[in-house]
């Protein structure tokens, strides 16, 4: 295999009930893996292999898992390190004039490349010169002696070096005793605070501002000046405290303004709201009624005033005619007879004689006062009959009628009423109809499903994609079927021809791009049936020549 990753090791967050968890790089043995539980805390603590957790996976390429034993479950805020570490020793020993050992050599390989990125994973935890570094004194030469109880630092030109560390409070100085460099003491004299320049038995007596070994000592603390400083922010405290106070009282106070301010912004807001609403429903009204009531216009229009289709019972005022119009939702008509209508009408008054001859036909209305015809008439002045009609004498039912009475609606009835329409309406309003009606309305959203599942076109689709949609492309005339990924060709099992290399531009079938070479025989078997390719070679390079032959 090769190594394709640098990847060394995982990172897991315990939750107190997780016991698994992976790792996704190889390993050789389950002792190849360092475990680390790492606490909320910062602590560090390396787990032991069967005592603490198992191991598999190991030889994977992909990596594997470990599993904590019983009650050792990493608990919430514990952190979880895995980390590779290959043995850094060599164990191959190869013999001579032994055939190489390829598989053997690319693990021996595989094991420096791991043990390589496990050195590179550790630098890179480490502090280092960067790479444009002038330091010379890299290499450290002060010995143990001299590097005991001190620190490493810098010095004033920036290489490596070793300083004292801050020192060791031996607390109050005392006569006849052995002082080192840094050390810290209290004179009870002045309560201040030294520290020692030099290493030496002391001697004398306090003040050490006046003892003969003075210059061997640094003042730390002048404790007049630290007593002073201390009243002085001891004052400042309680002059913050004061002010703190008032800061709160003028916080609270602030609190107070502000639950004011809130709760009158929420009212504007509301306000705002409704005032909003009510200028946009107003807006929508006089849109209605502009859409409905058009003005004063020369002609007739084809439009709203919005530039919409016009809506049945809009009106207009006419100024060529001095009319106003109607519109019947396929034509204006004016709401006053019009000049040629005003004519009709003195038409029908000079018709007077002929409407005076319809008083000849006194026998025949006469007719309309038999006794059939006057019970006629009393049914239809019947209470009921009389309500009937007063109902249909409504404007709405008025209205209805007229649109019934329109033409495009009496024809559409003579169609319905026909008896072939007829019988069909009755068929389907039979029980079993309307249940299988009810079946189908049930089952498009199966259809709609299946739909989405099975498609065909030209190109793969790119959304409603679910694992398992099958798509029937027409530009390369294959089935294909989605795999929560990519869609993927359904073939048929056929043969498969293979191609020696990548600019092999013929593929043919395996026994025919297998050459023997010397000392090699290809035998083909069971011909036309299971056929079997037998490789064949004689000599002391067989196994090689075998290899070789199916390498190619």
């Amino acid at each position: 295999m090769t190594v394709s990753t640098t990847i060394i090791k995982s990172s897991h967050n315990g939750n107190g009930s997780t016991t698994t968890f992976a790792y996704n790089f190889k390993i050789f043995a389950d002792s190849d893996l360092v475990v680390i539980i790492r606490s909320s805390t910062g602590t560090e603590t390396t787990k032991t292999l069967t005592t603490h957790y198992t191991v598999s996976g190991a030889g994977d390429a992909s990596g594997g898992s470990i599993t904590f034993t019983t009650g050792n479950t990493p608990a919430s805020g514990e952190t979880v390190v895995i980390r590779r570490n290959v043995p850094q020793t060599q164990a191959i020993d190869y013999i001579a004039n032994d055939p190489f050992p390829a598989e053997t050599n690319e693990e021996g390989l595989d094991r420096a490349t791991m043990i390589a990125q496990q050195v590179s994973e550790a630098t890179d935890r480490s502090i280092k010169l960067s790479r444009t570094n002038t330091m010379t004194s890299t290499e450290f030469t002060v010995g143990a002696t001299d590097r005991a109880n001190k620190i490493l630092a810098f010095d004033s030109s920036g290489e490596i070096s070793v300083t004292q560390e801050l020192g060791t409070f031996k607390g109050n100085w005392g006569a006849s005793t052995s002082y080192q460099v840094r050390d810290i003491v209290k004179d009870t004299s002045t309560n201040n605070i030294f520290i020692a320049n030099t290493a030496h038995t002391s001697s004398g007596s306090q003040p050490l501002t006046t003892n003969t070994d003075s210059a061997k000592w640094d003042l730390l603390v002048d404790a007049a000046s630290a007593t002073t400083s201390a009243s002085a922010a001891a004052s400042s405290a309680t002059a913050a405290a004061s002010s703190a106070t008032a800061a709160a009282s003028s916080a609270t106070s602030a609190a107070s303004s502000a639950t004011s301010a809130a709760s009158s912004a929420s009212t504007a807001t509301t306000k705002a709201s409704e005032a909003s609403t009510s200028a946009t429903n107003a807006a929508a009204s006089f849109d209605s009624f502009d859409d409905r009531y058009l003005g004063a216009k020369a002609s007739d229009p084809s439009t709203d005033n919005d530039g919409d289709s016009l809506v049945t019972g809009a009106l207009y005022f006419n100024t060529s005619s001095n009319t106003m119009k109607n519109y019947t939702g396929s034509a204006w008509e004016s709401l006053k007879p019009t000049s040629s209508e005003q004519t009709n009408i003195n038409a029908v008054a000079a018709d007077a004689t002929d409407i005076g001859a319809v008083a000849g036909k006194a026998t025949e209305i006469g007719l309309l006062g038999t006794s059939s015809n006057i019970t006629a008439m009393g049914l239809l002045g019947t209470s009921a009959v009389v309500t009937d009609m007063g109902l249909l004498g409504t404007s709405a039912v008025v209205t209805d009628m007229d649109l019934l009475a329109t033409s495009a609606n009496v024809t559409a009835m003579g169609h319905l009423g026909t008896s072939a329409n007829v019988t069909a309406m009755g068929t389907l309003g039979t029980s079993s109809n309307v249940t299988n009606m009810a079946t189908c309305a049930t089952n498009i959203t199966d259809v709609n499903t299946f739909a989405v599942r099975y498609r065909i076109g030209s190109s793969d689709p790119t959304s409603s994609l679910d694992a398992g949609d099958l798509f029937f492309n027409t530009t390369d005339s294959v089935l294909k079927v989605y795999n929560g990924s990519a869609w993927v060709t359904i073939q048929a099992d056929t043969d498969v021809k293979v191609s020696v290399s990548s600019n092999d531009t013929t593929p043919g079938f395996l026994n025919g791009k297998l050459v023997a070479g010397t000392g090699v025989t290809l035998t083909e078997g069971s011909d036309g049936g299971d056929e079997t390719l037998t490789v064949a070679a004689s000599g002391a390079s067989a196994g090689f020549a075998v290899a070789m032959a199916i390498a190619l």
